[in-house]
Order: C-alpha cells, then structure tokens, then sequence
C-alpha cells in the first residue's frame, strides 16, 4: 500500500458526489491549484438524491478508470461514505481503486467495529472524522486512539476535526464575526492536538464556513497551524489559495529546521535570537521540512514572486 504525507492534503475540498463537474477537477482542467478532494455521499447528499449520487461516483470512476487512471499531479481523491453499510459496499468495487481512500464520518469507540468489518481493502487509506459528543472526553479521545493505533494506524493519513458538528452537539453556530478558537473549539481542538498528536496522528483543521470574511479564515489558519494542524477543509474554491498559502513555510523557519536537523550543528545553539535545541525541537524541524516539502516556501521573502515552491515537485 502507497503512504502519503498528511502535509501533502493542503486544502481540502468537500464535493457532494451529485456534482456534475467531478471529472474535471479530477483531471485539472478545473480548479487546478486543489491538492485534494472528498467526495461526499454523507452529509451534502439529501437523502432522496442518494441513489443519483452513487450513479455518479460510479460513473466518475468509470470515466476514470476509461482514462486510464488518475493522473500524477491531480488532486488526491477520497470518497466520504454516508455510512459503514455504504462503505461495505464500496469497498467491493472494483474501481474503487481509483481513488485514495474514504473519508470516515462520525467514528466514535460505538461504531469502530462496524468501519473496520466495512472497510476490508487494505489498499485504502483513511481519514476519520473526529465530530461526535465523546470528543469532549480526553479519556474517550486517548481509549479511541488506542484502538485506531491497534489495527488501523498504517492506513490512517490524518484525522479530521468536525467543527461544525463539534459546535452542533452544543446547539452552537459559529459567530460569523469570530473565529473557531473563540468558541467551545478552544478547548477540543487544543485537546485533540495533545491527545490524538501525542500518539502520532496527523490532524487538520475545521471548515471556515463565512466566505465573505477572508481576513478571519487567515487569523484562524494562524491559530491552526500553531496547533500543529496539517490541512484545513474547504467549502469553496475561494478558500483553497488563501489556505495554501497559509500552509507555506517561512523561509526563516524552513532555514532553522535544517540546522536541526543537521548533526553538524551544536545541540544548543542561537538562531535568529532564539535558542534552538536539536533534541527538544527535532520533530517540530523534520515536521516543517515535511510542510515545505509539499505546501511550499513563501516564496515573497525570497524573490518577490507570488508562486510557491513545492520541494516535492522540484526535482520532477
């Protein structure tokens, strides 16, 4: 089974699978810039267009697979089931292998058995969503990534924070004036970077569902990306640039990991007027090396130039 990178997500957009324009974003002739793609049967499927949207993932992979197969630099593809019982049935496709794997809605310790009896091809990988009412237990959080770890954990890319269901299991809506960590979300999300990041699992971050506020999506990928998050969902196309850019590295930090890294370097040393100890901060400088590899260098530190560069793309 081919690993991914959680870096290599960047902006992750949600597509419910009754659009007609699939294919196109699959072969880049739309929407070019996206690094990945879920295509969603769950909760953007009304339940009376369930059998259409299926139809069309299932035409979608055939056009695929007619094609010949994705191609290299296209976006990742997942698929989000509405339930294990769909996913069984998924999972026996034989075109499903066009895509990277399932996104896992919902996934509590209640219902890990029934995914796991669903989801039998070893050749998918996958991204369950942390967006249930045990997610407010530290305790129910480390007992589910135990069990993940035990049986799952070669298959799992990142784990995905569920805002708004998080903010639902409260009666809550997001203050269109604020961003996520002025809410209940404070509290999960720094949380489940400790518990669920401690185990070594990759997280990303929650959708920012006002589109008419771009300057608060970038005060909250800030607040992301200080909590370790990897990625971000997003809703619209409009969000997929402003997160990517986001995710880009700084040149003055990207710099600093590879003195870490090096074992040339002394095992404290100054850096930019800060102390820098390769042991203590050695995950933290092979995670930015990672993050540079597939999101970029912010590019306008070094030539002006708006285009980022990807390190996993520069020997290509």
């Amino acid at each position: 089974m081919k690993t991914l990178s959680p870096y290599a997500l960047g902006a992750t957009l949600y597509m419910p699978a009754t659009r007609e324009d699939l294919l196109d974003v699959v072969f880049r002739n739309k929407l070019p810039e996206l690094r990945s793609l879920v295509v969603c049967l769950e909760d953007a499927v009304a339940d009376i267009d369930v059998a259409t949207a299926l139809s069309n993932l299932d035409n979608l992979l055939a056009a695929i697979h007619q094609r010949g197969g994705r191609p290299a630099d296209g976006p990742l593809l997942f698929v989000r089931p509405r339930d294990s019982e769909m996913a069984a049935v998924l999972n026996e496709w034989t075109l499903i292998a066009h895509v990277n794997g399932f996104v896992v809605p919902k996934l509590s310790m209640r219902n890990l058995d029934a995914w796991e009896q669903a989801m039998t091809n070893p050749d998918l990988l996958l991204m369950p969503t942390l967006e249930t009412h045990e997610v407010y237990n530290p305790g129910a959080m480390v007992e589910l990534g135990q069990a993940l770890k035990a049986n799952l954990n070669h298959r799992i890319i990142a784990l995905r924070i569920g805002g708004n269901d998080l903010m639902g299991c409260l009666g809550l809506r997001r203050n269109p004036a604020t961003t996520l960590y002025s809410t209940p979300m404070s509290y999960v999300i720094p949380m489940l970077a400790g518990v669920m990041g401690s185990q070594g699992f990759a997280l990303t971050a929650p959708v920012f569902e006002q589109l008419a506020t771009p300057h608060l999506l970038k005060q909250e990928l800030e607040l992301d990306i200080a909590h370790g998050l990897v990625g971000k969902t997003a809703i619209h196309p409009s969000q997929i640039n402003i997160i990517q850019d986001a995710l880009r590295v700084s040149l003055e930090d990207l710099n600093c990991a590879k003195l870490i890294v090096n074992d040339m370097t002394p095992a404290v040393f100054k850096h930019n007027n800060a102390m820098c100890e390769s042991a203590t901060h050695y995950k933290w400088a092979t995670n930015i090396l990672e993050r540079a590899k597939w999101q970029g260098v912010k590019q306008a530190e070094v030539t002006g130039s708006e285009q980022p560069i990807r390190l996993a793309e520069a020997g290509r």
